[in-house]
C-alpha cells in the first residue's frame, strides 16, 4: 500500500520549495504519494513544470486562501 506523507513548506520562496520537495521525493518509494503546504505563489507552475519533467503525477493542486496544497505520486 502506498504511504501518504504531508509536507510544510510554508515560508520558502522560489525555488526552495521545488529544492525541497525534490529532495522528499528521492525518499519515497514508488507510487508513495506526499501532500505539500506551500505560500509561494510561484509554486503552481513551478510543481506542474517539474512533475512534467520529472514524471510523477500531479493528483491535485489547491489554492486555499494563501495556500497551495498539492498532492504527488512518485513514479519510477
Amino acid at each position: 500500500m502506498a504511504e501518504d506523507t504531508m509536507y510544510d513548506l510554508i515560508g520558502l520562496k522560489c525555488p526552495m520549495p521545488i529544492v525541497k520537495l525534490n529532495k522528499i521525493m528521492k525518499t519515497l518509494a514508488v507510487n508513495d504519494e506526499c501532500t505539500v503546504t506551500v505560500d509561494d505563489p510561484a509554486f503552481t507552475p513551478d510543481v506542474k513544470a517539474w512533475c512534467n519533467k520529472t514524471g510523477h503525477t500531479l493528483l491535485s493542486c489547491v489554492v486555499k486562501a494563501d495556500t497551495i496544497v498539492v498532492k504527488i505520486r512518485k513514479q519510477a
